[in-house]
């Protein structure tokens, strides 16, 4: 008896709750990584890649070991995240534990005495919800925990310093904000009021960064090399010549090569469209370059002339692919444009928001690194709204970090410790009241 009077004493005197706070943003391309405490933290989080790959030569390299290959060619990946949800376990444990749970980890945490805030897409199964949260506690033990909405942290940044108008202290999250989260896998439209996601309202897009690349590897494999192993390579090419045209057809105009025989003026001179990209040797060199548009140089690779680079002319291939963003029916894919996504949204929601969300729509995720995305974007929206209606678009100074530092920037608020589950409490409910406690949210009080 006297056993067990102690441990109900010990019960209710309660852990001590952890003082530091592991931060991840788990995208299904990268993981946003670092921590946050009372005393110190990460200005920046650590950006991991969320793979692990095989090389031509057999050789695996886990998550930030990827940074030490040189030879990225015919490289295979195995990815712990599909379509934004972690499917894959053993993969996404066999990553978490290098970078942050081995002796030789680079971030090294000790999940007993840490509190883990941890992203997720809206709308997940709750299968894979009740899997993730068995995961924290039971396999590594964290002394607390949350999950959350990614889009959501979000509304912890300064909001209006991102367009550019005084800055304001952080005490509460941001009164209203459209965000538009387009990354690896797909893009995603989250109304959000004080901190709080509408659910009814949230709209996805299944075009993301992966299924572009893809097809821009279709697009090379028919018209220059088959590109169809080299993933990694394509990947980068995208990011470094795409770009989102302002003018679809008129660009579309100048980069037509025109009917059999014709030598249209624009087309030879490359109108300012056709960029020049030296393909890496795996040699001399390890990434792509990109030059401005040599005419004599790709005539005599036509004719087989002897040449130590592989050049690959792009033209419209580089605006051809962001398109998929505001016209997915290019490829046959039925769903709505994102700027359409943006109007269904809406309309899931009473008029009455509609102003404070169309002046506050943020952009984050590497998609919208793109040129000439948010002028767009904001073009496109501006055509399905009344004129009165102001809109308005920004995208932060680093839209693929912005996420996890909203997310830090929670960790410190009270809503965290508001909302967070101690291993204590998931060993009393158990797994469906966390995940209750997790669905409800802020609830309806302040």
């Amino acid at each position: 008896m006297a056993g067990g009077g102690g441990s109900r004493k010990s019960r209710a005197a309660g852990p001590v709750p952890p003082t530091t706070t592991l931060v991840l943003d788990n995208g299904a391309d990268t993981i946003k990584a670092g921590f946050v405490s009372d005393d110190k933290s990460d200005e920046k989080p650590r950006i991991i890649p969320n793979c692990i790959a095989r090389d031509r030569h057999r050789k695996i390299c886990v998550a930030s070991e990827l940074e030490k290959c040189k030879d990225f060619s015919e490289m295979a990946f195995r990815r712990p995240v599909e379509k934004g949800y972690i499917v894959n376990w053993e993969a996404q444990k066999e990553i978490w534990d290098r970078e942050f749970f081995d002796d030789k980890a680079p971030q090294k945490c000790n999940p007993s005495e840490a509190r883990l805030i941890l992203t997720e897409q809206p709308n997940s199964l709750p299968s894979l919800q009740t899997h993730c949260d068995q995961i924290v506690f039971e396999e590594y033990g964290f002394a607390s925990y949350y999950r959350g909405v990614g889009s959501v942290f979000n509304a912890y940044l300064d909001i209006q310093s991102i367009f550019r108008t005084p800055q304001t202290t952080i005490d509460s999250p941001a009164e209203v904000i459209l965000l538009i989260d387009t990354g690896y896998s797909h893009t995603t439209v989250t109304p959000i009021i004080q901190g709080r996601p509408l659910h009814p309202a949230i709209r996805r897009l299944d075009v993301g960064g992966k299924l572009m690349t893809n097809y821009l590897t279709r697009l090379l494999s028919v018209r220059h090399f088959d590109m169809r192993n080299e993933p990694y390579i394509v990947n980068e090419m995208k990011e470094a010549v795409c770009y989102t045209s302002l003018d679809f057809k008129g660009d579309l105009e100048k980069s037509w090569k025109g009917t059999r025989g014709e030598k249209r003026e624009d087309y030879v001179s490359g109108a300012g469209i056709a960029k020049d990209y030296v393909l890496p040797d795996s040699h001399t060199r390890f990434h792509g370059v990109v030059r401005d548009y040599e005419p004599g140089v790709s005539a005599r690779a036509r004719k087989g002339m002897v040449s130590t680079e592989d050049i690959l002319t792009l033209r419209n291939e580089r605006f051809v692919v962001p398109e998929l963003l505001f016209n997915p029916s290019d490829i046959g894919i039925r769903q709505p444009g994102i700027a359409d996504l943006v109007k269904q949204s809406l309309l899931a929601l009473p008029i009455g928001l509609w102003p404070g969300l169309l002046a506050n729509i943020v952009v984050v995720g590497g998609n919208s690194l793109s040129e000439g995305f948010c002028q767009r974007l904001q073009t496109e929206i501006l055509k399905r709204f009344p004129d009165e209606c102001r809109v308005r678009v920004a995208r932060p100074e680093d839209p693929i970090t912005s996420t996890w530092l909203g997310a830090a920037n929670f960790a410190k608020h009270e809503h965290a410790s508001r909302l967070q589950v101690t291993k204590q409490e998931y060993e009393e409910h158990g797994a469906a009241w966390v995940a209750r406690k997790f669905a409800a949210g802020l609830g309806l009080d302040s």
